[in-house]
């Protein structure tokens, strides 16, 4: 090309509709234009398309020839001659995931307040779910590098939602974010509903002591271990058939076969780790085909509870170290590992996972998470991860699985 051919940023906007593409390049061919970049959006039924290329033409013919031709199918167009081709949008160093129900504009102008406060760029927006949730993505470039800019960022953006009443995520982008290959959840009050071991407590009719022991280990306010022991004890001399029972009455939370299953699509392997017991979950792990499942198991014999567990205690420690066991069986390294949890015994493993989701947690796990989320549908896991609702949806209607409601 010559040293006089301008660069010209071509932006076409109007009701999507066929052949609009079609006539803006039949001009620009005529022209004899390279193109330097192209991108298109449609929001609702409104096409945004933005062509930049190097015209060795006049640029103002060029102007008024894409003017007449769009004018035919009803578009606008505008031309800018001189634009800067080195201008192009670079790698965004972050994705910011915004989830509430609703997303209102107040809570999205705060956001974005934080976000200007901090010096940080956004790039690009797009909705990835419409339900249960709303949620947003946000490509964001951030003025820091590094773990502390990261946490600064992670940090301000947490304030600020929890004052506006939505869930934030932050998550460095680029090829890491789309490299996740294992992921583990936590089981009670997480993958499943309610905790069971007070639903085995509530057949020895000791559940509200039960319940009581475990808020406080999960808040952190006694050690796990201890905490695993005592209520466990309370179960002794329990006819061991209440495993069987308390195992088919068990309740997943809802969206967690959503979950699981894209998931599984996606090429992740999944696992559970759990300071519950393994007798009540394994059926339930083969049911979901998990391919890692590690839990305390509970100690029988007789037919009856005896009141202790058997083997290395499923604490916060080892969850973290179960977590590692997993990523190396799979051959898939820590920074590309997900984990989801809600108790205090979770931190360990929260931290140590490439990504750490706190799910409907408490505060102290909440402040080391990389991202919390507050609604009780698990599949805002997958809006997390940058899967939308529109990509599960068309999944399922090809097996043959069209659902509009959160799986239970």
């Amino acid at each position: 090309m010559g040293a006089s051919d301008a660069t010209v940023l071509v932006t076409v906007t109007g009701p999507d509709k066929p052949g609009v593409t079609s006539v803006l390049f039949g001009a620009l061919s005529r022209h004899q234009v390279s193109l330097l970049d192209v991108e298109q959006v449609v929001i609702r039924g409104r096409l945004t398309l933005g062509v930049l290329v190097k015209c060795p033409t006049d640029p103002e013919s060029l102007q008024e020839e894409l003017e007449e031709a769009m004018d035919t199918v009803g578009m606008s167009v505008d031309v800018e001659i001189g634009a800067d081709p080195d201008a192009r949008q670079q790698v965004s160093t972050h994705a910011v995931v915004v989830l509430g129900s609703p997303v209102s504009a107040r809570a999205f102008r705060a956001l974005s307040r934080e976000l200007a406060r901090q010096g940080a760029n956004i790039d690009s927006i797009r909705g990835v779910a419409d339900y249960p949730l709303t949620g947003l993505e946000l490509m964001v470039t951030a003025s820091g590098a590094g773990a502390e800019a990261d946490a600064q960022l992670r940090a301000g953006l947490a304030e600020v939602a929890a004052g506006v009443n939505v869930d934030v995520a932050v998550e460095r982008g680029g090829l890491a974010r789309r490299a996740k290959r294992l992921i583990v959840f936590d089981v009670d009050s997480t993958l499943v509903q309610g905790e069971v071991i007070e639903m085995l407590a509530a057949r020895a009719g000791v559940e509200d002591e039960v319940r009581a022991v475990t808020e406080a280990a999960m808040r952190g306010e006694i050690d796990f271990t201890e905490s695993l022991n005592q209520r466990v004890a309370t179960l002794a001399g329990l006819d061991a058939s209440v495993i069987d029972e308390v195992a088919a009455n068990l309740q997943l939370m809802p969206g967690a076969r959503t979950t699981i299953r894209t998931l599984r699509r996606l090429g992740y392997h999944c696992g559970v780790v759990s300071g519950g017991f393994r007798q009540v979950i394994e059926g339930l792990a083969h049911e979901l085909e998990l391919d890692f499942v590690q839990a305390n198991t509970l100690e029988i014999v007789d037919g009856k509870l005896t009141g202790r567990v058997t083997g290395d205690v499923i604490d916060r420690a080892a969850k973290a170290t179960a977590l590692r066991k997993f990523a190396a069986g799979a051959g898939v390294p820590m920074e590309q590992t997900v984990a989801v949890g809600d108790g205090a015994n979770d931190i360990d493993m929260l931290t140590a996972a490439g990504l750490g989701v706190a799910f409907n947690a408490k505060p102290a796990v909440r402040e080391v998470a990389d991202a919390a989320l507050s609604h009780p549908f698990l599949d805002a896991v997958l809006f997390v991860l940058g899967v939308t609702r529109n990509e599960v949806e068309a999944a399922d209607a090809v097996d043959g699985v069209v659902r509009r409601v959160p799986i239970l």
